[in-house]
């Protein structure tokens, strides 16, 4: 049986290079394949194989002062979700280009949003209800097919562009409420949030474990709608039988999470239903 985990952890690094040679030679001897990034501020993964050797991987990650006790979330996929192995060495392990406003400790983040779990954040919703705002930490081909109900879509394309929106974007417009920032599984919230307090945001939260570890405890029954976007060759995924198409078809207007991607780059995806994908590639 295979499957792909995710996970990150904030912690100072003092040698990146030493340790992306280390994740390396590990990933490749557990015969996995996926994406990790290494930075001086920690570590970013998504790694797809056998069960057996991602606990393998889990406990040599444990045996480590750096690296034990990170939270992985689990999910179904394979080693062929990913092309290949990819282990580099970045500034940050989520290009903010911010690298000089957040501090890391042993700790993690430490000028971060506080930290909320899914209940708590129900509770949060039942006492304040239209006075908090949710803040999509993704990017807006991302939320096209699933969100947070009552949510601000960022306009942006890449990382680097929530600068400007969290600046003169209209999540500015709230910077008295109460803000619940949230991503796929929580490691851009960790910069994200600290981004917004350094601008003036009075109350800020971070979804803990993102919308992976809300789908594990909601799924479909909660205040997520839609599928999530995930980036590997599945490209979305369901957390129940329930789950529905919110996106529209850019061709027919029919409701549908199909993506398609023609120039191999994510922020040129469009949204196509499965029955236009074939009326076009029948044509060609």
């Amino acid at each position: 049986m295979e499957k792909i985990i995710l996970y990150y952890k904030f912690v100072p690094i003092k040698d990146p290079e030493m340790t992306m040679r280390w994740q390396r030679e590990l990933c490749t001897r557990l015969g996995l394949k996926g994406r990790v990034l290494v930075s001086p501020h920690g570590i970013n993964g998504t790694i797809g194989g056998d069960i057996e050797m991602l606990r393998a991987y889990k406990r040599a990650m444990n045996e480590t002062e750096l690296f034990k006790k990170i939270v992985y979330k689990w999910s179904d996929g394979s080693s062929d979700e990913f092309p290949k192995l990819k282990v580099k060495v970045k500034p940050e392990i989520v290009a903010f280009n911010a690298a000089d406003e957040i501090v890391v400790s042993e700790k993690g983040v430490e000028n971060g949003g506080k930290h909320i779990k899914p209940a708590a954040l129900h509770k949060l919703v039942e006492e304040k209800g239209d006075d908090i705002v949710f803040y999509d930490g993704r990017n807006k081909y991302e939320a096209k097919i699933g969100k947070f109900k009552n949510t601000v879509i960022p306009d942006t394309v890449t990382s680097r562009d929530f600068k400007q929106d969290i600046e003169n974007g209209e999540i500015s417009k709230h910077k008295d409420k109460t803000i619940v920032t949230y991503c796929t599984g929580g490691i851009r919230c960790e910069i994200l949030s600290a981004m917004m307090k350094n601008r003036g945001y009075k109350n800020v939260y971070q979804m803990d474990g993102g919308i992976v570890k809300y789908g594990e405890k909601y799924a479909d029954d909660g205040l997520w709608e839609g599928k999530l976007f995930v980036f590997d060759d599945r490209m979305k995924m369901a957390f129940s039988d329930k789950s529905k198409d919110i996106a529209d078809c850019e061709k027919c207007g029919k409701k549908t999470s199909n993506q398609i991607n023609s120039t191999n780059i994510r922020r040129k995806l469009h949204v196509v239903c499965e029955d236009c994908v074939h009326e076009q590639t029948a044509k060609r």
